[in-house]
């Protein structure tokens, strides 16, 4: 833990797609308080990456956006990572890690209680969490028209992040991602291969007017192929001048 540090802190632990590169992961945010350690979607590789900074078997929560491939790859082996805590009694039997998800497709819902290691918890646009001193509200995002994404929203000690997880253009983030301090927003393509029609995923010329026009404090731009250059996804999110346009690699931190 931060010990006197009160403030969020973010740590990517994966951010690209579709597939983890070479020493990569795909999307996995651990978010610390001074009381609680929450992971935001666990996908290929995050766990390997999760381990430099904390015990799996001493996270609180995992939040999951939805239940594409790349945002959930690693919760099997997070199920028996932590049943086997258990059995060594570095985690108490009676106190299996929370999972709130949406409750679409059930199959992938009812995957997620898992003997005494794991719990399901729905979660729609109704849920509002308490999590220690983390408060959480969730938005359906504009990916595509199949099953029910939700971006979060995180505030604790007068600090805001929304994770925006999957999203394309029609998503209504006013309200819900204004002026937060910081906006983590996928940037799934270059100009050059942008898809004439929305398929439920932005640009990153698109998250950097989206986050401009928001007024963010802070955007940190993820979802990434693992082969864009950097400064290739910094050139292309010139339109946000608001605040610090964090481009996502492994170990980034940003303290709000």
């Amino acid at each position: 833990m931060k010990g006197s540090d009160p403030n969020m802190r973010v740590t990517v632990l994966g951010f690209q797609s579709p597939y983890p590169g070479p020493n990569g992961a795909t999307p996995g945010y651990l978010i610390e308080t001074d009381s609680k350690r929450l992971l935001l979607d666990c996908g290929s590789g995050v766990l390997s990456q999760l381990g430099k900074y904390v015990p799996i078997h001493q996270l609180d929560a995992l939040l999951l956006s939805h239940y594409h491939h790349d945002h959930i790859a690693d919760v099997g082996v997070l199920q028996y990572g932590l049943m086997v805590h258990q059995l060594f009694q570095e985690r108490e039997k009676n106190r299996p890690l929370p999972i709130y998800a949406p409750a679409q497709p059930i199959v992938d819902s009812q995957s997620l209680l898992y003997r005494q290691a794991t719990s399901f918890h729905p979660v729609d646009e109704q849920t509002h969490l308490a999590i220690g001193d983390i408060q959480i509200r969730f938005l359906r995002t504009d990916h595509g028209n199949g099953d029910p994404c939700y971006a979060m929203r995180l505030e604790s000690q007068g600090k805001v992040l929304v994770y925006g997880a999957d999203s394309g253009p029609g998503t209504n983030w006013e309200g819900f991602a204004s002026d937060v301090d910081l906006f983590i927003c996928e940037g799934t393509y270059l100009d050059h291969n942008k898809p004439k029609e929305s398929n439920g995923h932005l640009s990153v010329r698109d998250t950097a007017q989206l986050a401009e026009a928001l007024k963010c404090r802070a955007l940190l731009i993820t979802h990434l192929y693992h082969l864009y250059e950097p400064e290739v996804v910094q050139q292309q999110a010139e339109a946000y001048t608001s605040g610090t346009c964090y481009v996502a690699s492994i170990g980034l931190q940003i303290t709000l």
